[in-house]
């Protein structure tokens, strides 16, 4: 008496691989074809209020966004047009926990730094 059966599938591994097609994950995309999940949100800090004053906005972007996806969601999405990004990685931290013991980590962030032209300015208000 066998314990886990002695009937073999009849498919081979060819088969098996061809049914299991890869899913297309949807994104939610920009009327212009640009991923909106580039930009997640723009930082409001200190810092950046401050470096606002002289065309320098700063957004929180997605974790695997170059500068040149960046460039080309804020043409989309703003409709100005960066002179120069720069992109920071913020690494996740430990911080300690409230409710218990131990640590939690705090999550990764990933920043741009978008200058503009002097006339240029973004309005977050509307």
């Amino acid at each position: 008496m066998a314990l886990f059966g002695s009937k073999k599938s009849t498919r081979t591994k060819k088969e098996s691989a061809s049914e299991k097609a890869p899913r297309a994950e949807k994104s939610a995309t920009h009327s212009s074809g640009i991923d909106a999940s580039i930009i997640r949100r723009p930082r409001m800090t200190e810092k950046a209020a401050v470096l606002s004053t002289s065309n320098v906005y700063t957004f929180d972007v997605s974790l695997d966004a170059s500068k040149h996806d960046v460039v080309r969601a804020v043409t989309a999405l703003y409709k100005v047009v960066p002179v120069k990004v720069n992109v920071v990685n913020i690494a996740g931290k430990p911080m300690p926990l409230r409710t218990r013991r131990g640590t939690g980590v705090r999550n990764r962030v990933r920043k741009a730094y978008v200058y503009l032209k002097k006339g240029d300015t973004i309005d977050f208000a509307a």
